[in-house]
């Protein structure tokens, strides 16, 4: 490795222009904190193409400057080291003189700054090298490749990149970063770089095969993606095959079929029916000549109708007649009666008395009776008229007034009675009596007016309830409810619907029993969990439904005709009343019953003889009457019956002529229609090809599809098919897919292929590998003996015991990857330290991170090497720096040290030449210059 020489440093951070000699052994570079000492170490690594330390680039000094470009130049050494036959550092890049200058030229370009490099032979200042054309100058890349090659390995520039008190930085790596950098440093460096080639080759060719695997694999899966998309677009072909042969074949052959099978069986049919039609013709003849003597038998019970008419006129005008004679009879039997009861106590004042009150009395009962009666009558009568014009029966006058309140307020409501009829008029009886309760329930319209509702009905006092909360009726009512056997228009409270849907219809009180639960019977018996009870309500107070009005009104007209027989026979007993009252009273006063009798005893005889005849005379008159009448009936029925016999023989003979004649406008009518159609099927056949209206053909179609409809069904379901898979995007209709498929095909063979050549080169790799991994370790076996060597050496140098363990090396790449080079130090006899344990103190730890590195330099063959040591020295005592010293001059290497200002001169005691820098003062653009301290070598350790 090459040796510095000299560095001069133009326009770097706040140096305008300073030239320093680096021609020693070792050089320190002393001066307070802030001088510019690791200024001056950062502008010789910017140079050798390293980075700065502290975080620093080479872009924060050229701003300090304040210039347009920035200079760093050092002159190298060049000559041949060690064995005589060694080349020179530079060889590699051509230049062959003792002396090499280094530059790196620092240029502004738009506000950023960028460095090239340039070598060359000889001693040229920066003015010579600024006249250089472009072409020689390199990118940082390129400068370390030939700073490398003369010597300045990326190890060694690790070691030189180490920053202020990190000089023991080296004892502090791992085991397994030693042996890297020692072999990074000593290995053989062809060897390691085939090394490395096999195994990049080798790990190349693996992800190749890798990728190649991968790419098989992707390809693989798109050419199944590929696969089943020409299984996709050939189901997409023969879906559309499909649905042109169902269009053009299979749906219209199957329908000519069954159209031609179907004018077939209407031409049989047609047939058939004209045989129906003459027997129709010859039944005619026989319904005229029974029409004849049904009209005969209706007119002879016509005639006997009238002459029973005639018969029973005269029959009642006789019974009437007869009536008439035996009236007076009768009245004058029953005056000689009441004439006789008189006259038995007319004599007895007492008892006339007595009969004068029973009398009296009899009379004041029949007159409240028929006040009472005719009260009812009145009532009955009046209801009646109530129910004149109305659509339902009227509610009471409380629920009309509290109705025409809530009008009033604006608040929408209506009754239950408004809303429910009776569906099933066999429940009438079990619905009004179980909602009899329920019926004038107000159901509001909307719920926010309930507030309003509730005072109006707590002022009316309104006693039945108000409902905001209703439901609509289901649609359907469960079989066999009571709900089931209503008709609701409205919404009504829901608890009364769940309670009518609860309760069952039952035929009678037994099947109730046997059913359990809550039920009713048609005559309203209810049962439910507190027991049963009768529920029935008059026909006259049914309340829901039109029919409610209908059967109000027949019960009050059948109270009205029961009022009125009453009216009749308390009218005709207070007339008699009357008159037996008026004979006490005539008796009372002094007219006498007895001399009436005696006096009319003549007259009374002659009623009680005549008396009998009359009345046989009567029930005879009645009892022919009677007998008339039925027969009057009888005839009146027969008449009836023929009459209604000869109609329906009339309807029936009218209605056979209209068949007849209806029959054969459509016979004639289809037979014209049937000429067409078995035209239009022959047209039809005529246009098909004739292999498809083969009959094994048509079976064969039946067998597949039964029927056109079926057919037509299939074609729809194809249709569907087609639709929701072009607009799913499931079809594939591009026939490009088929070519793609057999080109993907090709190339997944190809591609198989390929990777079977690539897999066999991966074993070929795999064997070099092997065997560049075997030199290898022979190689790093070899310098880690080396390196052990070294390390020894420079330990009893430093007076110190080092000793290196060779590490377990097998040919495999895990066991070399966990390999490490262990180190072991043991100071003054006190035991062995290793290189980070702890145990060491920190001039201890300078020391064997010393050992270490300049272990790295040390090469018998090629002496030589320089390193950069940022204050080495920093906090150790006056002997273990006369130690470190002392170390120091021991070995071959170059060192640039250094150091700030201090009281302890052993620092300064190895060194050959001493640089002293100054800080900038305030105010002023550049530092001052660099003072220089020379110590004459007497005998130059490099040269």
């Amino acid at each position: 490795m090459f040796h510095l020489q000299s560095l001069e440093l133009l326009h770097w951070d706040y140096c305008q222009r300073v030239t320093m000699p680096l021609d020693g052994a070792i050089i320190t570079i002393a001066g307070p904190n802030g001088s510019g000492k690791t200024t001056l170490l950062d502008a010789m690594r910017t140079l050798l193409g390293l980075e700065c330390s502290g975080g620093r680039t080479y872009k924060t000094y050229a701003r300090h400057a304040n210039a347009e470009t920035a200079w760093l130049r050092a002159l190298v050494d060049n000559r041949p080291r060690g064995r005589q036959n060694s080349s020179r550092p530079f060889a590699s890049s051509l230049l062959y003189a003792d002396q090499v200058t280094l530059a790196c030229r620092i240029e502004r370009h738009g506000g950023d700054w960028q460095r090239r490099y340039v070598m060359v032979d000889g001693v040229q200042s920066i003015e010579e090298l600024a006249a250089r054309g472009d072409k020689d100058w390199l990118g940082i890349e390129a400068w370390k490749r030939r700073l490398e090659a003369a010597g300045l390995t990326r190890a060694i520039g690790r070691v030189l990149a180490l920053e202020q008190g990190q000089t023991d930085r080296l004892c502090e790596l791992s085991p397994k970063e030693l042996l890297r950098l020692v072999f990074e440093v000593f290995g053989d460096q062809e060897v390691l770089d085939r090394y490395d080639q096999a195994r990049s080759h080798q790990q190349q060719l693996l992800k190749e095969v890798e990728q190649a695997t991968h790419e098989l694999s992707h390809t693989q899966a798109q050419l199944s993606d590929l696969a089943n998309r020409v299984n996709s677009y050939q189901q997409y072909q023969l879906r559309l095959k499909e649905r042109e042969r169902l269009a053009t074949e299979v749906l219209p052959v199957l329908q000519w079929a069954e159209a031609r099978q179907r004018t077939a069986q209407n031409l049989r049919e047609l047939h058939r029916q004209r045989l129906f039609a003459s027997s129709d013709k010859r039944q005619m003849a026989a319904k005229r000549a029974e029409l004849h003597a049904l009209f005969q038998a209706t007119e002879a019970a016509k005639a006997r109708l009238l002459e029973l008419e005639t018969q029973r006129k005269q029959a009642r005008a006789a019974f009437d007649a007869n009536r008439e004679a035996e009236r007076p009879m009768e009245l004058l039997a029953k005056r000689e009666e009441e004439l006789k009861a008189l006259a038995a106590v007319e004599t007895d004042a007492a008892e006339l008395t007595q009969r004068l009150e029973a009398l009296s009395t009899q009379q004041h009962g029949l007159r409240e009776s028929y006040t009472r009666t005719n009260d009812q009558a009145r009532k009955a009568q009046a209801a009646m008229e109530a129910l004149s014009g109305q659509r339902l029966p009227p509610p009471p006058a409380e629920v009309t007034r509290f109705r025409r309140a809530l009008d009033e307020a604006g608040i929408a409501h209506h009754v239950l009675a408004d809303c429910v009829d009776i569906a099933d008029e066999a429940w009438r009886a079990a619905a009004e009596g179980f909602l009899r309760p329920s019926r004038w329930v107000v159901v509001l319209a909307h719920a926010g007016d309930e507030g309003r509702a509730y005072g109006l009905a707590s002022k009316e006092r309104y006693r039945h309830y108000v409902v905001a909360d209703a439901e609509n009726a289901p649609a359907v009512a469960p079989r066999d409810s009571l709900l089931a056997a209503l008709k609701i228009n409205a919404k009504i409270p829901g608890w009364l619907l769940r309670q009518l849907a609860s309760i069952r219809c039952v035929k009678d009180t037994e099947a109730g029993a046997r059913a359990g639960g809550e039920w009713i019977t048609q005559d309203a018996y209810y049962r439910d969990g507190r027991g049963g009870r009768s529920l029935w309500v008059e026909p006259r107070d049914y309340q829901f439904g039109a029919s409610a009005l209908d059967s109000r009104r027949a019960s009050l007209e059948k109270e009205l005709a029961r009022y009125d027989l009453e009216l009749s026979r308390i009218a005709k007993e207070q007339a008699e009343a009357e008159r037996q009252l008026k004979d006490a009273q005539r008796a009372a006063q002094g007219h006498k019953a007895a001399q009436e009798l005696s006096e009319r005893a003549a007259e009374f005889a002659e009623g009680r003889a005549r008396l009998p005849a009359l009345k046989q005379a009567r029930i005879e008159a009645s009892a022919r009457m009677s007998a008339l009448d039925a027969e009057h009936d009888r005839a009146l029925t027969q008449s009836t019956r023929s009459e209604r016999d000869y109609e329906a023989a009339q309807g029936s003979l009218k209605a056979s002529e209209e068949n007849v004649l209806r029959v054969l406008r459509e016979h004639e009518g289809r037979r014209q229609d049937l000429a067409l159609a078995a035209k239009a099927s022959r047209e039809a056949r005529a246009a098909f090809p004739a292999s498809w209206v083969q009959p094994a053909r048509i079976q064969a179609l039946r067998e597949e599809f039964e029927n056109a409809k079926q057919a037509e069904i299939a074609a729809r379901h194809v249709q569907a098919e087609l639709d929701n898979g072009l607009a799913n995007g499931t079809w594939e209709t591009d026939p490009q897919v088929q070519e793609r498929h057999a080109r993907m095909h090709v190339s997944v063979l190809e591609q198989s292929g390929q990777l079977d050549d690539r897999r066999a080169s991966n074993e070929m790799a795999r064997i070099a590998a092997f065997n560049a991994r075997e030199r290898y370790i022979d190689v790093l076996r070899a310098t880690v003996r080396r390196y052990k060597k070294n390390v020894a050496e420079l330990g009893e140098l430093a007076g110190v015991l080092a000793q290196a363990d060779l590490p377990h090396l097998d040919n495999d790449d895990m066991v070399l990857a966990q390999a490490g080079l262990q180190v072991r130090f043991n100071f003054d006899g006190k035991g062995e330290v290793g290189l980070n344990d702890g145990e060491a103190s920190g001039g201890q730890q300078v020391l064997k991170s010393l050992i270490l590195l300049v272990g790295l330099m040390k090469d018998d063959d090629s002496p030589g090497g320089f390193v950069f040591i940022d204050e080495p020295f920093a906090h150790l005592d006056v002997r273990n720096i006369q130690l470190v010293g002392h170390f120091l001059r021991s070995t071959r290497a170059q060192y640039l040290l250094t150091t700030p200002i201090t009281h302890n001169v052993e620092v300064f005691e190895p060194s050959e030449i001493t640089l002293v820098t100054s800080k900038k003062p305030r105010g002023e653009r550049w530092a001052p210059p660099i003072a220089v301290l020379a110590r004459r070598p007497e005998k130059s350790v490099y040269g």
